[in-house]
């Protein structure tokens, strides 16, 4: 039995593909929905769901010389657009327009992890309750040029996949630099507001939306769902604020790490969500340094869950420091301090849980100490250096192989330097830190250790060619339209039966481009001995897919499903085919 409306599109991944929805509503008393027999499985388990998004490349979505930026404005915020909406010419809109963004579609491919793509499901237009109503303007979007924007993870249980968007209109501006509609911040110079969206996606294709007020000001990037043992939470990071210092309230609880309850109603049923509800909290004053904007040392990024254990990173903004985070659950000292690091490094306890409820924040003094009690890490072995002092710490996705072995991929310093004598991006090939990160940990030493960076076959700082995208240099930026590689984002790893892990990772990009975030990436593999602690030879990145014109490859994680161990080597049998802002 097909799902109503439902379907995925087996076409090429660079053309149009188009799929309508159901909401996942099993198990939830009382719901009315559209259920699919057992049989109906649209994603396969053991191969790969790949996030990319796809903009419509229509000129009419901004006039030069006449749109003014961002929408609504309000002088002196108010400028005016230098480019039309044509690919990849607007995104140079980003050049005058600090939060110019364009809402897009967002599709999820899937493929084998030899790369052999099987097919693509739309995220469209959300069911309302009320099926004889006539859909409005709003749905799942993503932001195009935002380079952190939908992660994919896989819940506790394996069951769904879960990643973040907004609801909002296709083709709309600046929404990623907006509000949510209960936290509105007066001196944010984008006037606009939209719901952030939690999306979760079952081996059927079936989703279903919860909405959240966190985030306002900037963007929520990867969610996980928690549904192990009893559980029904998400966790999620991302960025808020946009606006001037001191930030509202509800900026400095939106920001970070939050954790929600998944809603069962459709989207235009849900009463509005409420405030923010944090669950992590760290701040530079646990280091013994002084205190910087508050909420901003919380950008976080990347996420991950391991052995009962929430994992962040955060690798951009100049607050804060750009590292490997955990959220402890053991408590505090009697002081008040976290008892996994006291000093703000540590490990975390051997009884850790992960967490079910937010934080019982000190309202009185979000404004002076942001939420507190702090309850945050930096892993013990990782840099405590202040962002606004490293050029070398852009941490991004994180993928614990094992107890011991932990892949970081590292996104680069985005630093445009090029030489037209070599034809490269000097600064980006010359990082040695950027890539993939191998850590391991040491019990004498009793923390991580840097083992080795794998960065062959990157190809870091050297320019690519793209079907259809602009050749020469882009006169904005007096610098070559072509992308090259800068390091890794997103990324997803399996260990196979032969002592080796295989990792997938999303590459970032430097580029002439106005925004880099709107370059067509790559998706990359590696297979790495897992028990080296040097480089071994021979291991070299290969590229399973590069976007097309006007499409970005943004997360990457196993179908809904998928059980890693028996799934290990699965696609052995299928051969070897060469077939990736704010």
């Amino acid at each position: 039995m097909k799902v109503a409306g439902s379907r995925l599109s087996a076409r090429l991944p660079a053309f149009r593909t188009g799929m309508a929805i159901t909401f996942f509503l099993s198990g939830v008393v009382g719901a009315t929905g559209v259920l699919a027999d057992d049989d109906d499985s649209n994603f396969r388990p053991g191969n790969l769901l790949v996030s990319r998004s796809v903009y419509d490349n229509n000129p009419g979505n901004v006039v030069a010389g006449t749109t003014l930026l961002p929408p609504n404005c309000v002088a002196p915020n108010c400028v005016t657009a230098t480019d039309s909406g044509a690919y990849p010419f607007v995104f140079n809109n980003d050049i005058v327009d600090g939060s110019f963004g364009i809402t897009s579609k967002i599709l999820l491919d899937q493929i084998e992890p030899s790369g052999k793509f099987i097919n693509s499901l739309e995220v469209e237009l959300p069911h309302t309750s009320d099926r004889r109503e006539q859909p409005t303007g709003n749905r799942i979007v993503t932001s195009f040029p935002s380079k952190s924007e939908i992660a994919l993870n896989l819940s506790t249980d394996g069951r769904v996949v879960t990643f973040m968007g907004y609801l909002a209109p296709l083709n709309a501006l600046d929404v990623s630099n907006s509000n949510t509609p209960a936290v509105l911040d007066p001196t944010n110079p984008v006037p606009a507001s939209f719901y952030r969206v939690v999306a979760e996606v079952d081996a059927h294709g079936r989703f279903r939306f919860t909405k959240t007020n966190a985030y306002s000001g900037n963007n929520g990037r990867a969610a996980i769902l928690n549904n192990k043992d009893g559980a029904n939470v998400v966790y999620m990071s991302g960025n808020a604020g946009n606006g001037a210092n001191p930030q509202p309230n509800g900026i400095i609880i939106g920001a970070g790490a939050q954790i929600l309850t998944p809603a069962h109603a459709p989207l235009d049923a849900q009463p509005d969500p409420g405030q923010p509800t944090p669950v992590g909290s760290f701040n530079l004053t646990q280091l013994g340094l002084k205190a910087d904007k508050i909420g901003k040392d919380t950008n976080f990024r990347g996420l991950t869950v391991s052995n009962n254990v929430v994992y962040l990173t955060k690798g951009s903004g100049g607050n804060g420091v750009n590292t490997v985070y955990f959220i402890d659950t053991t408590g505090f000292d009697s002081t008040g301090k976290p008892l996994a690091c006291p000093n703000g490094v540590g490990l975390p306890g051997a009884n850790a849980t992960l967490p079910t409820a937010p934080i019982v924040y000190d309202a009185t003094k979000l404004q002076t100490l942001g939420v507190t009690p702090y309850n945050m890490c930096i892993l013990k072995g990782f840099t405590t250096t202040l962002a606004k002092t490293t050029t070398t710490s852009f941490p991004f996705g994180v993928w614990f192989a094992n107890a011991t072995t932990l892949y970081v991929a590292d996104e680069g310093n985005g630093t445009t330097t090029f030489d037209p004598a070599s034809g490269k991006f000097t600064a980006a090939a010359a990082q040695t830190t950027a890539g993939l990160q191998k850590w391991v940990f040491d019990s004498g030493l009793g923390a991580w250790k840097l083992a080795y960076v794998l960065e062959a076959g990157l190809n870091l700082g050297i320019p690519y060619t793209v079907a259809h995208y602009p050749t020469g240099q882009n006169p904005k930026t007096s610098l070559p339209w072509a992308p090259a590689a800068d390091g890794l984002r997103n990324l997803t790893g399996r260990v196979n039966r032969d002592g080796t892990a295989t990792i997938w990772a999303i590459t970032s990009t430097v580029s002439g481009g106005g925004d880099q975030g709107a370059d067509p990436n790559q998706l990359v593999m590696i297979t790495d001995q897992l028990a080296a602690t040097s480089v071994p030879a021979g291991e070299s990145f290969k590229v399973v897919r590069t976007a097309g014109f006007g499409e970005v490859l943004r997360g990457v994680s196993f179908t809904p499903g998928t059980d890693r161990d028996r799934f290990a080597d699965a696609d052995d049998h299928r051969g070897d085919g060469d077939h990736d802002h704010h």
